[in-house]
Formats: structure tokens, C-alpha cells, sequence
């Protein structure tokens, strides 16, 4: 089954549409963005996500931050998984004291085996740590969340040896064919569940319903 991770939430109404929906992981992004939220309403949202039958994993988004902030905020937070989105290496991944998504950027002049080669060096690295990758569109002005699609033809012979995740320019309308052609171990969406730079309740559920009825 392929697994659902809907990132940037801050409501509380969409962190419930999204765990009751079925979705596998919630992202709260603590890194510099539109999204950001505090650990205050991080605690508020996770208090209600936890007060579900069958919570989602909560995950933390993070960029180039310190790792003594990072693990102050697992702590607080009592956060399940991390997810490094900046130019962290796998030494600071160590450091990580909860399971870890690396996000490895795929920029136009990305080569397959070069991507393949830092995912190698990571699990290596990592063989004591939980971890997962994360494919996103990155550019030369923008590492991450461009809300664009990369070449999945990448992602096609990095899926074939690893678990990976999926983001960039994902939505209901293109999810479906990712799955049919790749088949990743899991899905990000953000900027696709949005209208008007806001989550929609029912943009997140047809994400879900799509990705499910794609299986």
C-alpha cells in the first residue's frame, strides 16, 4: 500500500479531515515557510491528531536548523519522524534522536546515478537509524517546494532499489498515473490539497481517495 504523507497542515480541522481520511503521515513544518507553525500550536494540532482512533504519524519538517533545537522539539512535541528538508548532511542525520525522511533535492542537472550514489552513502551511515528518502523538485533559486513535478523517469530506477518518497507538483489529477508508472514506496502533497495558499478539506480527501483507489 502506498503510503500518504500530507505536509504544511496548521489547522486543526484539516489535521483531523486528513488522519480520518486514511492518510499515513501528518507534516507540521517548523522551517522557515508560509506553513510554519510554533511548538504551541504544533502541541495543539498533535493533541487532536492523537485523540483519534487510529492517529497518523506525526512528522516534523525542518531546514538547516540546529540539532539541539531539532531534538528539543521532538522531545516537546513527542514527534514520531523528522523530516530534513535543507542541506543537512548524514552526520547531522545522526544526530536525529527519532527516525529520520532526508529530503534529497532533484534539480534539472540531477543525475540518477549521482542521487543514487548520496542515497548509498546515507544508508550506510544510517544503518542504525530508521530512514527514508524523500524525492522533491528543487531549482537553482529554490531547494525545495516548488510545487513543480520533476523528471520521474529518476525516480523510476531510484524506486527500484530504495523506499522512496515522491513530492513535487503532486495533486488528485496526476497521483494516480505517479503510482502506475513508478510505484513509490509513498506520496507528499502540499501546494496540491491547497486553494488560495490554504489546505481544502476536500482537495485532501480526494488526494487520499485517488492514491487509494490507484492501488
Amino acid at each position: 500500500m502506498t503510503k500518504i504523507k500530507i505536509c504544511g497542515l496548521s489547522e486543526v480541522e484539516h489535521v483531523l479531515a486528513a488522519s480520518k481520511a486514511g492518510t499515513d503521515y501528518i507534516g507540521l513544518v517548523f522551517a522557515q515557510s508560509r506553513r510554519r507553525v510554533s511548538i504551541n500550536k504544533a502541541w495543539v494540532l498533535l493533541e487532536a491528531l492523537r485523540s483519534q482512533k487510529r492517529p497518523a504519524t506525526a512528522v516534523g519538517v525542518f531546514a538547516d536548523e540546529t540539532i539541539q533545537e531539532v531534538n528539543r522539539i521532538i522531545e516537546y512535541c513527542h514527534l514520531d519522524w523528522v523530516q530534513l528538508s535543507g542541506s543537512e548532511n548524514w552526520d547531522y542525520c545522526r544526530e536525529i534522536e527519532c527516525p529520520v525522511i532526508k529530503v534529497i533535492h532533484v534539480l534539472p542537472n540531477s543525475s540518477t546515478g549521482k542521487i543514487l550514489k548520496e542515497i548509498d552513502m546515507g544508508y550506510r551511515v544510517q544503518s542504525k537509524q530508521k530512514l527514508i528518502i524523500l524525492l522533491d523538485t528543487g531549482t537553482a533559486k529554490m531547494p525545495g517546494g516548488t510545487g513543480q513535478v520533476f523528471d520521474w523517469q529518476i525516480a523510476k530506477k531510484i524506486v527500484a532499489k530504495y523506499p522512496v518518497i515522491i513530492a513535487g507538483g503532486l495533486n488528485s489529477a496526476n497521483v494516480g498515473q505517479l503510482i502506475k508508472d513508478i510505484q513509490p514506496w509513498g506520496v507528499d502533497v502540499s501546494t496540491g490539497v491547497e486553494n488560495n495558499k490554504q489546505k481544502d478539506v476536500s482537495k485532501i480527501v480526494d488526494f487520499i481517495q485517488t492514491v487509494r483507489n490507484s492501488e
